[in-house]
């Protein structure tokens, strides 16, 4: 019988094989060095295998005792795979995909979290969700991502297919499936398109223009207000548009505040856990008024979204905000991050002397990194006055 350290001290091969514990059950090492309990039995004049579960969620001494409830079971002339897999987790693909999701958020931003799931659940889970995932094979997931790109999203696609393939490898590991199908199809798809800037309008007439024209638009209030507040904050989209109520400080007060969560910047995963390195933003008297009329349109709590989506509980779309500029003709001229560049260009030209500020504002890390480590002033009266001045410039008659 095997003990403890002989599962322990079992290293991976070139081919898999199994340590034998008795009565037909063995521990089974795989290459990648995944190691399952397996029992073997003969049902209906063959020989069958059960796969009990994965050590070391499963320990010895529940292998042995699952091996002995399936003995049983035979002696009753029962058939034990159909009861463990009453018992298995539900082997569809979204279930499986949700359990790599829980396993795997903890170690992701809340942000990044939150945009896998929803790109799953958006373009994945409709189409493959409800199909066993050993069913699932490669034509069956481009078919998938194909759908993706009849919109155009190809680095989408892209993206999509390097969770779906991190799912197939989850489920390899609980022993559901001994393939990632997902692997083969990433030379299918479309390549990317080439790298380039993103589009930006510099000249503060269009800008006032691409607002107005976006105004007049048939759309959802919430990524209507969403655009200008973005416009006005010059953050990145994530987030605004995973922004909630607590993040704002003083909004009927002297001195309006954004704090931007340090989770939702563009940071190194150990800056992300601290609130020292959280964003203020000063909001110009521009950004209140929306935040208000944003307040006024609904019930707010301070856990929710100040942008929701079709869901209280889920933000606007990663690309509504986008499609807003499409239909209002600026398709090509301007993008959500452009409004970054829009900021720092306008507001270089118009106070040159002021770049350190404009490029604090933009949470831009400084040059010196003696000088990032030391200084730590917010600066946030010079920041608020190039917030509210750039407010003027894009509400400007």
């Amino acid at each position: 019988m095997l003990t403890i350290n002989d599962v322990r001290r079992a290293r991976p091969r070139a081919a898999g094989y199994k340590l034998t514990d008795g009565a037909g059950l063995h521990l089974f090492v795989a290459p990648s060095g995944h190691k399952s309990w397996r029992l073997r039995f003969r049902f209906g004049g063959r020989e069958q295998l059960l796969t009990i579960g994965a050590w070391p969620d499963v320990s010895i001494d529940e292998a042995r005792a699952s091996g002995a409830r399936a003995r049983a079971l035979l002696d009753r002339g029962e058939d034990p795979r159909a009861r463990f897999r009453e018992a298995a987790p539900t082997r569809d693909f979204a279930a499986t995909a949700r359990r790599w999701h829980a396993l795997m958020a903890g170690r992701w931003s809340a942000v990044h979290a939150a945009d896998v799931l929803a790109s799953l659940e958006r373009d994945i889970f409709p189409v493959i969700g409800a199909m066993p995932i050993a069913a699932i094979t490669a034509p069956v997931v481009l078919n998938a991502l194909r759908r993706v790109e009849q919109r155009g999203c190809f680095e989408t696609a892209r993206r999509v297919r390097q969770r779906i393939s991190a799912v197939f490898v989850f489920a390899m590991g609980e022993g559901l499936i001994d393939a990632d199908p997902a692997a083969v199809i990433g030379k299918a798809l479309q390549p990317p398109a080439p790298q380039r800037g993103h589009p930006a309008i510099v000249d503060p007439a269009e800008v006032r223009r691409l607002l107005a024209a976006v105004d007049q638009l048939d759309a959802a209030q919430a990524v209507t207000l969403a655009s200008r507040f973005l416009a006005l904050t010059a953050v990145r989209l994530a987030a605004v548009r995973h922004a909630r109520w607590l993040e704002i400080e003083e909004l009927d007060g002297p001195a309006p505040l954004w704090r931007v969560p340090a989770a939702h910047m563009k940071l190194g995963a150990a800056k992300k856990l601290s609130a020292d390195n959280d964003h203020l933003v000063p909001l110009s008297p521009a950004a209140v008024a929306v935040l208000r009329e944003a307040r006024a349109s609904r019930t707010c709590i301070p856990t929710m979204h100040i942008f929701p989506g079709r869901d209280d509980d889920a933000p606007i779309g990663e690309a509504a905000i986008g499609a807003l500029y499409d239909r209002a003709g600026f398709a090509g001229r301007h993008v959500p991050h452009g409004w970054r560049a829009s900021f720092s260009t306008i507001l270089n030209e118009r106070f040159p002397a002021e770049r350190a500020t404009i490029d604090r504002a933009l949470a831009h890390a400084a040059k010196d990194k003696v000088e990032a480590a030391y200084n730590r002033s917010e600066q946030l009266a010079a920041r608020r006055r190039l917030f509210e001045a750039w407010g003027e410039i894009l509400t400007a008659p």
